[in-house]
């Protein structure tokens, strides 16, 4: 199940939408791009291990990730940017679930 060009793209528009949304700092930017990056990691580690597995396997490791995800973005958030966090996510899931659909 690899990305489009076209859905990476998208996926990454979403990602700098709701980054300038939450208006982070410098040091936030950096630690919320690491968390990304090695969440992204975990999930082509797991597709390199598991080339067969399915998209709803892939979407389940994904969902199991992001709770982790969660958890470490309560110690980089304040308050107010992880309520406009959370919306977003759910915002980009519906966008994400749309566009993995099609």
């Amino acid at each position: 199940m690899p990305l489009t060009p076209e859905l990476r793209d998208a996926v990454v528009s979403e990602l700098k939408r709701i980054g300038s949304t939450l208006n982070l700092s410098d040091d936030q930017k950096q630690k919320v791009q690491a968390l990304l990056t090695e969440a992204q990691e975990k999930v082509q580690e797991y597709r390199r291990q598991n080339p067969n597995a399915s998209q709803a396997d892939v979407l389940k490791r994904l969902a199991d990730n992001r709770a982790g995800i969660r958890q470490r973005v309560v110690d980089i958030l304040t308050p107010d940017q992880l309520a406009k966090w959370d919306s977003e996510v759910a915002k980009a899931k519906d966008f994400l679930g749309q566009k993995l659909a099609a």
